[in-house]
């Protein structure tokens, strides 16, 4: 029986990295990819492909696009697609590393390695901000409704799409906020994250509230901040079953609907947008017959 990837629903680990990947020019995908259906899944990662790698294959996977970009007032939101994606988890760095390594050589023939973001989960999962992150997710049974295919057929059921975005936050002019200005960017209280009734129109959790949407667009967040020498801030990571529910959010916090740009652009912005497919998982391994292989 088809299930999805198992990091799709699983807590957010201690410490992960997210690698994309873009198809060499003139090479030929599916030997690599047929050697990384013939794997055993790994429980600490999660793989998704990107719409051009889709049709490269001669395929098409029913609502899968590429990552828009997006002008608002004040704000831009671009694509960086990528072919293919990889999230690899756990608790060791080290480990981390090496299942990375390992999966860029399987990859090594027709893939060349574009981007690489290392992220870790601060305190009991918190922005660097020191926000909670994913407050409004959506729990068992009504997380798989939000992420996982259901009813799609043979190859399909078990699968997730995924939005990921690089935000880079300037924690340095965020800092000189006062608290209350800080809590109205936000939506909620830093001392009990509590949201208030009150906040502003461009509150985060005003422009993001999944149950405002027609149809509401619930999504799995499995977010974690970054750091390193040119910055940081966070990987955004969204799974659904469909990429609508991200994307009318994202309209919306980019001010298309009303022109009142999210207040997380005050001090953050995003420098990456891709969109993936992630197969389901069949017989311990990535089902890709939806792909043709």
């Amino acid at each position: 029986m088809p299930t999805s990837q198992s990091g799709i629903l699983a807590p957010v680990p201690d410490h992960a990295r997210y690698l994309e990947f873009g198809l060499q020019p003139d090479a030929d995908p599916a030997p690599a990819l047929k050697a990384l259906a013939r794997i055993e899944t790994d429980p600490g990662a999660v793989i998704g492909f990107g719409p051009g790698l889709v049709r490269k294959l001669g395929q098409a996977v029913d609502g899968l696009r590429p990552f828009p970009a997006l002008s608002g007032p004040g704000c831009e939101v671009p694509s960086s697609q990528a072919d293919l994606w990889c999230w690899i988890y756990g608790t060791d760095r080290g480990d981390i590393t090496h299942q990375g390594r390992a999966l860029t050589d399987v990859l090594s023939p027709a893939f060349r390695g574009d981007h690489l973001v290392d992220g870790f989960r601060y305190d009991t999962g918190l922005d660097l901000t020191g926000y909670e992150d994913g407050t409004e997710n959506p729990q068992d049974d009504d997380a798989v409704d939000a992420a996982i295919v259901q009813g799609a057929g043979d190859g399909l059921d078990g699968a997730s799409f995924v939005a990921v975005q690089q935000w880079v936050h300037d924690l340095d002019h965020f800092h000189s906020l006062d608290r209350d200005e800080q809590d109205n960017i936000i939506g909620r209280r830093l001392s009990d994250n509590e949201e208030f009734d009150d906040a502003p129109a461009s509150a985060h959790v005003k422009r993001t509230a999944q149950e405002s949407f027609e149809p509401e667009a619930f999504v799995v967040r499995r977010s974690m901040p970054w750091a390193d020498a040119s910055g940081e801030g966070l990987m955004f990571v969204a799974f659904g079953k469909s990429l609508d529910a991200f994307e009318a959010q994202m309209k919306r916090m980019a001010g298309q609907e009303d022109d009142i740009v999210d207040g997380l652009f005050r001090f953050s912005r995003p420098v990456t947008g891709s969109y993936f497919w992630c197969p389901p998982v069949s017989g311990g391994k990535l089902d890709l017959r939806a792909l043709g292989l």
